[in-house]
């Protein structure tokens, strides 16, 4: 709340994407660059995976204007956050959470143990 209020006062509201992210842009030039600053305020936990592509060009100053939202061609893929962590995370065969068990290989070995 206090940030969206001191986002209102020093900057003015660019917009906000589909995961609900709000993007503003200082209303002078940062000091020492002759840009604008950018800066976006989260809807939920502060995590940098959960910036669109489309709105992290436009934070990054690549573009001068963020790009549109729609799908361009039909193999993109929708944008998710980074799983690390999470349940969604991937898991390979023979990890802990996936039941711990892989198949035999040639490196598998016995360790050796004094006496034997």
């Amino acid at each position: 709340m206090f940030e969206r209020l001191l986002a209102r006062l020093s900057g003015r509201a660019i917009g906000t994407d589909r995961f609900g992210n709000a993007y503003f842009e200082s209303r002078s030039d940062y000091l020492g660059y002759g840009r604008k600053r950018r800066w976006v305020i989260y809807a939920g936990q502060a995590e940098a995976t959960t910036v669109p592509p489309e709105w992290h060009a436009w934070l990054h100053h690549t573009t001068d204007a963020p790009l549109p939202e729609q799908k361009l061609y039909p193999w993109i893929v929708e944008h998710r956050g980074n799983p690390t962590g999470t349940p969604q995370a991937y898991r390979p065969l023979g990890h802990d959470y996936s039941g711990g068990r892989r198949r035999e290989t040639g490196g598998d070995y016995e360790a050796w143990t004094p006496g034997s």
